[in-house]
């Protein structure tokens, strides 16, 4: 029924009338709350939209998977019980493949811009910076930006809380290394108080 409904969700959105027209696309990254919240973020998101940009806010669920991701990579980097490493690993099958369907529904319809898979873009992190790095959103915000540029995103909105050290350093510490990567890439910052 998951993919019953996946293929519905997609087929409603379909449905909506779209201009077609091509508008600077926007990435959105950051700590969890700022970057999803209106309230933390001064309506962001509405913002972008009114200055006629496609913005694209990382899904939820890759946080999830962050955090579930982390447990086991936490026993692997620095000891710990095999059953935790296990359960995690155990749960991230259990998501990935519904991750997996929920892609390929999207895939269906080319017009629509399927999220890369959770470990893909964890691997994005290699080499770039290390994934013990679990502090805020770790290794995750950098992924996340670097996944952005990769998929035509590379207009990037870093929302993080005013003087959030964690954050401050794999997501505005990293913009040098990105860019290094990717000159195309265009990363804001912004503190929010």
């Amino acid at each position: 029924s998951m993919v019953e409904n996946f293929d519905k969700l997609v087929a409603a959105f379909q449905a909506i009338p779209v201009a077609g027209e091509a508008k600077p696309r926007v990435g959105v990254v950051g700590e969890i709350y700022i970057k999803y919240s209106p309230l933390g973020n001064n309506d962001l998101e509405k913002f972008l939209a009114s200055q006629d940009c496609e913005v694209n806010l990382p899904g939820l669920m890759g946080f999830v998977q962050y955090c579930v991701a982390n447990m086991a990579e936490t026993v692997r980097l620095y000891g710990g019980s095999k059953l935790l490493e296990l359960g995690s690993d155990t749960l991230m099958s259990w998501l990935t493949v519904r991750e997996k369907l929920m892609i390929a529904a999207i895939k269906k319809h080319p017009q629509f811009h399927a999220p890369t898979l959770f470990l893909d873009t964890k691997k994005m992190a290699d080499g770039i910076i290390g994934i013990g790095n679990k502090m805020g959103e770790g290794w995750l915000l950098t992924a996340e930006m670097l996944e952005l540029i990769e998929n035509g995103y590379g207009n990037i909105v870093c929302a993080q809380p005013f003087g959030c050290l964690p954050n401050h350093i794999v997501g505005k510490g990293m913009i040098r290394r990105l860019r290094e990567l990717h000159p195309e890439a265009n990363i804001v910052p912004i503190d929010y108080d």
